[in-house]
């Protein structure tokens, strides 16, 4: 999987919209995360280069009234769909995502635990395997089964606190398999900013908020460093922050312990994963849901590149030209 150093890779504005809508449902649900989809989709690498165009270059543009210059050197393009479709995700899907996480749990997470496995997949057939490589994903996957199994901690809410944990959680939301707010959530600022943000309590928001500012436009230059000059290693590394998250997004769990939301309503805090019934219709459902996320993703994952490493023992051959650029991360 070559990635292409730029963002200038033309995406059509449908594609975008409905990669942003996939973004929006996993930032939805706890435990995926919309860099996974970004992962998946085929736009990670252009999309840590659209953030990295807001740079000191443009302030410097704006302080000195260049306003024109400023504005196109951004790729409104690519960000503009993208965040439409992020944000009709959110407004049409949330009452749609926290039914099914009600619901329906086992066969939610059993669709993106599906979908996780088959890019998984799909991607670790492009690494350049070495024993770097090997390393790289046995330590990334530790670290993020690890991390999504952490219980929540009890942190103070001062605005240093909040200031580090917008910035964390900003990190994890741009990383494959780790759920921002299942940061939050870990640090003990989960209910204190939803609460914050509907009482539009500025003094606890603005912390947050110039936190992840700060995290997503220096991490993604980060990011982006790692993957041009150690490309290999760093996809086994995402790879294997994938992997680690199923443990999260293991359908069947049983609640250990919960705490009180600001509703005074039960919310789990830490679960453990169940073996399934094979016996319960409910399994072979899921397993059916898992089976159908698996095969859209490779089928979507082939008709981007040609080279899906199931479809292709398959004896699929996508028509017309192969991408030049070889496959961008998704």
């Amino acid at each position: 999987m070559s990635i292409p150093d730029t963002a200038t890779r033309s995406f059509s504005a449908l594609r975008l919209f409905f990669t942003g809508v996939a973004m929006g449902i996993a930032d939805l649900i706890p435990g995926v995360s919309g860099g996974t989809m970004a992962f998946i989709l085929g736009i990670y690498e252009h999309l840590l280069a659209a953030i990295k165009s807001f740079n000191v270059q443009v302030l410097r543009l704006l302080g000195q009234g260049r306003w024109r210059a400023a504005l196109t050197s951004i790729p409104w393009g690519f960000l503009i769909p993208l965040g439409l479709g992020i944000g009709t995700a959110v407004l049409a899907m949330a009452r749609v995502m926290r039914y099914l996480l009600e619901h329906h749990p086992v066969y939610l997470f059993a669709f993106f635990f599906g979908l996780i496995v088959a890019s998984i997949i799909a991607v670790g057939a492009t690494v350049r395997w070495s024993p770097g490589a090997v390393a790289a994903l046995a330590g990334g996957t530790a670290a993020g089964y690890l991390i999504v199994g952490l219980v929540p901690l009890t942190m103070p809410h001062d605005p240093i606190t909040l200031f580090f944990s917008g910035a964390l959680a900003i990190m994890a939301m741009i990383l494959p398999g780790i759920s921002g707010s299942f940061i939050l959530l870990i640090l003990g600022q989960y209910a204190y900013v939803l609460d914050a943000v509907a009482d539009l309590n500025l003094l606890a928001i603005v912390p947050v908020v110039l936190g992840a500012v700060a995290g997503i436009l220096g991490f993604v230059r980060v990011l982006s460093w790692l993957l041009r000059h150690y490309h290999h290693i760093t996809v086994a590394v995402l790879m294997g922050f994938m992997s680690g998250s199923l443990r999260k997004i293991w359908p069947w769990k049983e609640v250990v312990e919960t705490i009180l939301d600001r509703h005074g309503k039960p919310t789990p805090i830490l679960e453990r994963n169940i073996l399934p019934n094979p016996a319960a219709s409910e399994f072979w459902v899921a397993l059916a849901i898992a089976a159908t996320g698996f095969v859209l993703l490779n089928i979507i994952d082939h008709a981007q590149t040609g080279a899906n490493p199931m479809l292709r023992r398959l004896g699929w051959r996508r028509q017309g030209r192969q991408e030049q650029d070889g496959r961008v991360l998704g």
